[in-house]
């Protein structure tokens, strides 16, 4: 067969999964949440899959995302409007570390900064105004994964305007006068 390495180039392709892309429909579910079009970003993390309902906006127009493993495991991507500095570093808390004021170890290397408290990691690094944070458990995922993951980080391919909210349910139990509060009334027998 001599279209062999055409046949195993495509299906090495095919087998490449979608775990740092980002569908248009979740894009959009980002955006109409308040998450601003720069701050989406997306990371590839070996081993895990983006959940893509678990996208969303984070504070007044910041990013979140969680990337889960057939196993179970989480990492945890947040990107928001912030600075960060050796300063900060380690007076900061980690990402879900509990308690919230565990001591924090840090160290900084080329790609941002590296932060550690109560059995949970996190890499920070800063791109223009942004902060991203991908951070999980320790027995999660490795350092390295990590710091590849966070250092290959790129915004997501924002297009047009998102679609609007579906408008509300009509409901026929609300008066159209008073508190609006639900007609609860009790009719005969009852």
């Amino acid at each position: 067969m001599k279209n062999t390495p055409l046949l195993l180039a495509l299906l090495a392709l095919s087998a490449c999964g979608t775990q740092g892309a980002l569908s248009q429909e979740a894009i959009d579910q980002a955006r109409v949440q308040g998450a601003a079009p720069d701050l989406i970003y997306v990371v590839d993390l070996p081993g895990y899959e983006l959940a893509e309902q678990s996208v969303g906006a984070v504070n007044e127009e910041g990013f979140g995302a969680f990337y889960v493993s057939p196993d179970g495991k989480q990492v945890q991507l947040r990107v928001d409007r912030d600075e960060f500095s050796d300063a900060l570093c380690a007076t900061r808390p980690v990402t879900d570390a509990m308690p919230v004021d565990a001591p924090v170890r840090c160290s900084r290397d080329e790609v941002g900064w590296y932060r550690q408290a109560a059995g949970r990691h996190e890499y920070a690094a800063v791109r223009g105004d942004a902060l991203l944070l991908l951070a999980a458990r320790l027995t999660d995922v490795g350092r390295e994964t990590l710091k590849t993951a966070i250092a290959g980080a790129r915004q997501a391919a924002v297009t047009g305007t998102p679609s609007p909210w579906p408008s509300p349910v009509e409901r026929g139990d609300l008066p159209t006068t008073g508190d609006g509060a639900p007609d609860n009334e009790v009719g005969p027998g009852g």
